[in-house]
């Protein structure tokens, strides 16, 4: 499978919860093996080593991951952004919860969430730069 098709088909797949953690330890070290990944997930997960590298090995397998060999190390890095996993994310909370409607999701979001005033000053700033940008 070409590298695009393959990286396109991650994209569209939703993380489960062990790949969003391991995906966060990747994208905050570029690159890391499967045992720096374990040691990092430690104490909140109590993962063996096994469940770390077989998890990683899936994701390889899924698109998610690149392995690349190094002697005999196995390094890990990300085929994939975090701000594309969110993006797709966002976009399946927005089809699945509000039905493709952004305005019903930001008013959920504004009354329900705890937002701070920078949060709703650079909200009113989005909506400006946005109305001003589609006249």
């Amino acid at each position: 499978m070409k590298e695009e098709a393959k990286r396109g088909k991650a994209i569209e797949r939703e993380l489960t919860d062990a790949e969003w953690e391991v995906m966060g330890i990747i994208w905050d070290r570029g690159s890391c093996t499967a045992g720096d990944v374990r040691e990092a997930l430690a104490e909140r997960r109590g993962w063996a080593y096994s469940t770390v590298k077989t998890t990683m090995d899936r994701m390889v397998r899924k698109g998610i991951l690149r392995l690349q060999r190094i002697r005999n190390l196995q390094v890990f890095s990300a085929r994939i952004s975090r701000s594309e996993v969110a993006g797709t994310e966002v976009r399946r909370l927005l089809h699945r919860a509000f039905d493709g409607a952004v305005a019903p999701m930001v008013n959920h979001l504004v009354a329900n969430e705890k937002l701070t005033p920078e949060d709703l000053e650079a909200l009113r700033q989005l909506i400006e730069r946005t109305a001003a940008d589609n006249p």
